[in-house]
């Protein structure tokens, strides 16, 4: 069983606010079904060494372990707001193990 926590790192420009808003009003139970717990969700940042990207609005979620956060990712209730989000917003979804 693979016990390592995993995260998915997301950094999202918002082009539709309001469209935006039902995505994630829709997607924070979905997340927390598959044990995922929000870190980060936009807020205040400070970017450094921007070489490689300069970042716009970030998210960070935790989840037990890969095949949660695969789950999540793949289920079929995420899928429409996945959707939603495609068109409302430019985004990098990132999934990370932790050590």
């Amino acid at each position: 069983m693979d016990d390592k926590p995993y995260y998915l790192i997301g950094d999202v420009n918002i082009h539709n606010m309001d469209e935006y808003k039902i995505y994630m009003q829709n997607t924070k139970p979905i997340v927390e079904k598959y044990g995922g717990e929000y870190l980060v969700r936009g807020g205040n940042m400070d970017a450094k060494d921007t070489q490689l990207w300069k970042p716009t609005r970030m998210v960070l979620i935790k989840f037990p372990n890969k095949p949660s956060a695969d789950e999540f990712y793949q289920s079929e209730e995420y899928q429409p707001f996945k959707e939603m989000r495609h068109k409302n917003a430019s985004s990098t979804m990132i999934f990370v193990e932790s050590f």
